[in-house]
């Protein structure tokens, strides 16, 4: 049997809701046939996936493995549709993508120099996609900064550097050459605390609290340092990234009890291709 993609993609979408009536205006299709699909991929594979009563939707444990192995099959499959489109065109391309503060300027050079035929584009990523955006072939290599989503991927160490506390520059800590997870008690964490495990961990032994964080998702950089700026919280960053953005009314200290974070290049394992092996190679030797 055979998976039908676009009936993984409906049943993701229920999945990831646990409500048809959600899932269904995410998808921009009727409720009805929604659930049609959903029922005809149980059909197919002759599980059930949900569990439907007074009290909402539910996955079954048939449900919960499909939805783990779905996201790298839908992945693989819009990386191999893109690839093909990019094929088509009948053009050389290579499309790197890069963490705030990461500098990759010399790599590029270097590539297009040996090869000045071959288009070779830059896109900055942020900690929530940066590898799935390798998975999904937006980005054929990657500069990734650690703990990240790494299945599927092979890597290759660049570097590992300090994390600093970036706090308002008014901000009773922001004096101190160097502090402890434990001093930033009571202080909210504006970023997703998986980007920073060692938070829960003293939050454990009474360090800082858990949060839910902002209210809003703050993905970008300049988003996060303007809440910092207001007072709202704290976030956790690499030093390169602190010094690259630099302003007059935030300022960062040195998290002593915290370890580096580690700078690794990233691409697709099951992918073999001579342009992204030769861009490693330069990427490593620069």
């Amino acid at each position: 049997m055979d998976l039908d993609l676009r009936k993984l993609r409906y049943f993701v979408a229920v999945a990831e809701e646990l409500h048809f009536g959600r899932a269904a205006d995410r998808l921009r299709i009727a409720q009805p046939a929604l659930s049609r699909q959903i029922r005809s991929l149980e059909s197919d594979l002759k599980v059930q996936l949900f569990t439907r009563d007074k009290r909402g939707t539910e996955l079954t444990a048939a449900g919960e493995q499909l939805l783990g192995d779905a996201g790298p099959l839908l992945s693989a499959a819009d990386a191999a549709t893109r690839r093909a489109v990019r094929a088509a065109r009948a053009r050389d391309a290579l499309t790197v993508g890069f963490m705030p503060g990461l500098i990759v300027t010399d790599a590029v050079r270097a590539l297009s120099r040996r090869h000045p035929g071959v288009e070779v584009e830059v896109v900055r990523t942020d900690w929530e996609e940066q590898t799935e955006m390798i998975r999904d072939g937006r980005v054929d290599v990657g500069f990734v900064r650690l703990p990240c989503d790494t299945r599927g991927l092979e890597l290759r160490d660049l570097l590992s550097e300090p994390r600093v506390a970036i706090l308002p520059a008014t901000h009773p800590l922001a004096g101190k050459p160097s502090l402890s997870i434990g001093d930033l008690a009571g202080e909210r964490l504006l970023q997703n605390p998986a980007a920073l495990p060692e938070w829960r961990s003293a939050a454990k032994s009474g360090g800082p609290e858990e949060d839910a964080g902002p209210a809003v998702a703050l993905r970008s950089v300049e988003e996060k340092l303007e809440n910092v700026a207001a007072g709202r919280g704290v976030v956790v960053l690499p030093l390169s990234t602190a010094t690259y953005y630099t302003r007059p009314d935030i300022t960062h200290v040195e998290i002593g009890d915290v370890g580096p974070t580690r700078v690794c290049l990233a691409w697709d394992g099951t992918r073999r291709d001579p342009l992204v092996d030769e861009f490693v190679r330069i990427a490593l030797a620069t």
